[in-house]
């Protein structure tokens, strides 16, 4: 987050509740039953590319849902672009990423509990 200006932070945090919107009413069966949430959204100075990260569950699944996601892209940022047409001029491209910060959480717990 440093670095970033208070309007890319808003942006992103914007962009973050509306996408955890929509991938939520597409339902779990559209990335083939794994549960998917928007984790952040980091935002480029010109605000024309947003770096979404998902966490995806169960992470066995995470490439698989990866590829539906980016396959999805081009209908989710028309939806997106509904959403925030009022705020933003452009709607970002999105580039999406895996946010495995849980696995490695998990991975930290059980060793410790070893």
């Amino acid at each position: 987050m440093e670095g970033e200006s208070t309007r890319q932070q808003k942006v992103g945090k914007q962009l973050q509740k509306d996408l955890a919107e929509i991938i939520r009413e597409r339902g779990m069966s559209a990335f083939g039953g794994a549960l998917v949430s928007v984790t952040s959204v980091r935002v480029s100075p010109d605000l024309a590319v947003a770096k979404v990260h998902l966490s995806i569950f169960p992470s066995a699944k995470a490439q698989e849902v990866l590829k539906l996601v980016e396959a999805a892209s081009k209908s989710i940022r028309g939806e997106l672009g509904k959403r925030v047409s009022k705020q933003l001029r452009i709607v970002p491209d999105m580039v999406y990423f895996i946010d495995d910060s849980l696995d490695y959480v998990a991975r930290i717990d059980e060793l410790l509990k070893k």
